[in-house]
């Protein structure tokens, strides 16, 4: 099902919401260290974990590539980081037991917020009643950052327990939390801190009416923590709704799906839980195989991507929005080129130190749907050559011809090999053992296509461990006819027009 589609159910059918909003708050003062000690502190000294080049709307520049060059193709692939977000007593909690127990053939860790409060002093505690639990600088957030920076690290941390009767950590326990797949932070305020959210791979927002959450806070801080009524509407009315105005409910913004009733809207969790499930299959490729590179998604390329897959567009309109998606490919794929430093006087006159593009570069595409990607290469890379492979089938026993133009220098230059669709992947097998045959080293060949099918990556892969891929998603798989699903179609007879 496309993901515009899942968009759409969501929005007529329970109301969940999908922002394209992407508004960075400014970063708050952190503050001061925390006065309980972790083992998760010996790693505060190593250095933060990098997980390749940064992209802007999915383009590469010259610095771009330098950060892609100098980064391990070895690096430790991170987890899946979602953010779960919402007001006190909204059903966050509920929502993410479900998707843990909808997820049960990853290994999911649940890390809440509340488990890094600051302990109160002495005197702290004996005026409880008017500490603002809600607000920020309750939180230690830089001990949170550390915790969640080894877990993306791959590795095993001790969270700290906090007794919400007392006001402060167990100081000889911890909550042993391991490394896994999926990462699951919740709490309040986890939008708040620009840092934070930098973590994160996917940010829900649960949005619960106010007075049924002031009911669920009743009764959970009476039972669960000891406090009376009076003292829980005290709170309340003080601390928590102003807390919720000022901090969290403006955090709502930074949410890539906001869910009405919480728990309660089983149909928006469903579909939740499917979309994860489809973006830890990207994942774990990109685990198994280092040289396997997806651009980072964005509501733009989503939205031209449901474009394209609706089998109703006018030839127009595919043409229009599969030539940006192209170029988005084509721009990210230049950033793993390698590059040379260059210095340049401004119209300042001040000196700048950037970097070179590469020289020996050519472009060669598989036709014909190849050809539908040479326009923006040439558009991003002035007076490139480009080079054609023909792979013909010949009757019905599989065997098959290959024609070919080819620059002649070809072995001395980096290889771009253009193909819209990566299927099955025995067309791009044969194209990629031509180029090496022709002399050009498998490390310098980069594979670029619109979407791959999981079959097609890992048939390239193991053999051509050295080549890069470059797509801008990777889809479910392949039917019995060996189509990608949910797949383009026919590519090239739709962006041709001879589909008819």
């Amino acid at each position: 099902m496309p993901e515009k589609a899942v968009d759409d159910v969501m929005e007529a059918a329970v109301g969940a919401h999908f922002s394209g909003l992407r508004i960075e708050a400014l970063r708050l003062s952190s503050p001061s260290a925390p006065s309980s000690p972790s083992s998760a502190r010996a790693a505060a000294v190593a250095a933060p974990h990098s997980n390749g080049t940064v992209y802007a709307n999915g383009t590469a520049s010259p610095a771009a590539a330098a950060g892609a060059e100098l980064a391990s193709p070895s690096a430790i692939r991170q987890p899946f980081v979602i953010g779960v977000s919402g007001g006190t007593a909204s059903g966050k909690t509920t929502v993410c037991d479900m998707i843990i127990q909808q997820l049960h053939d990853h290994r999911v860790v649940l890390v809440n917020q509340d488990s890094f409060y600051r302990g109160l002093t002495p005197e702290e505690s004996a005026h409880a009643q008017d500490y603002n639990f809600d607000h920020p600088d309750a939180f230690d957030t830089e001990q949170l950052l550390e915790c969640m920076g080894q877990l993306k690290r791959a590795q095993p941390v001790n969270v700290p327990i906090y007794d919400f009767k007392k006001h402060r950590r167990c100081s000889e326990s911890f909550r042993k939390v391991n490394a896994s797949d999926v990462i699951i932070l919740e709490g309040i305020l986890v939008f708040h801190d620009q840092r934070v959210r930098n973590l994160m791979d996917m940010k829900i927002f649960v949005d619960t009416d106010a007075d049924i959450r002031l009911a669920r806070r009743i009764r959970r801080d009476t039972v669960e923590r000891g406090r009376d009524i009076s003292s829980v509407l005290d709170q309340y009315g003080r601390f928590v709704k102003p807390a919720f105005d000022d901090f969290v409910l403006p955090s709502k913004k930074y949410a890539d799906v906001i869910i009405p009733r919480g728990g309660d809207n089983h149909v928006a969790v469903d579909l939740i839980v499917q979309h994860i499930r489809t973006k830890l299959g990207q994942h774990d490729l990109c685990k198994i195989y280092p040289n396997v590179h997806v651009v980072q998604s964005t509501f733009q390329i989503r939205g031209m991507h449901t474009l394209i897959r609706d089998r109703d567009i006018t030839t127009p309109d595919f043409v229009f929005y599969s030539d940006r998606l192209i170029r988005l490919v084509v721009e990210h794929g230049l950033g793993y080129l390698p590059f040379t430093e260059k210095q340049v006087i401004t119209p300042t006159g001040s000196v700048y130190m950037g970097v070179d593009f590469c020289k020996k570069l050519c472009g060669v595409s598989i036709v014909r749907s190849g050809e539908s990607m040479e326009n923006a290469l040439r558009a991003c890379c002035k007076g490139i050559k480009i080079g054609k492979i023909l792979i013909h089938r010949v009757g019905d026993n599989g065997q098959q011809l290959i024609y070919h133009k080819l620059p002649m220098d070809i072995a001395e230059r980096h290889v771009l090999l253009l193909d819209p669709v990566l299927g099955t992947g025995n067309s791009a097998n044969q194209a990629i053992e031509l180029l090496i045959r022709k002399g050009v080293p498998e490390d310098r060949i980069i594979f670029l296509n619109l979407i791959s099918a999981p079959e097609g990556i890992q048939c390239v892969c193991k053999r051509f461990p050295l080549l890069k891929i470059v797509t801008s998603e990777i889809d479910s798989g392949l039917n019995e006819e060996f189509r990608v699903i949910p797949g383009l179609g026919e590519y090239g007879d739709r962006y041709f027009g001879t589909d008819n």
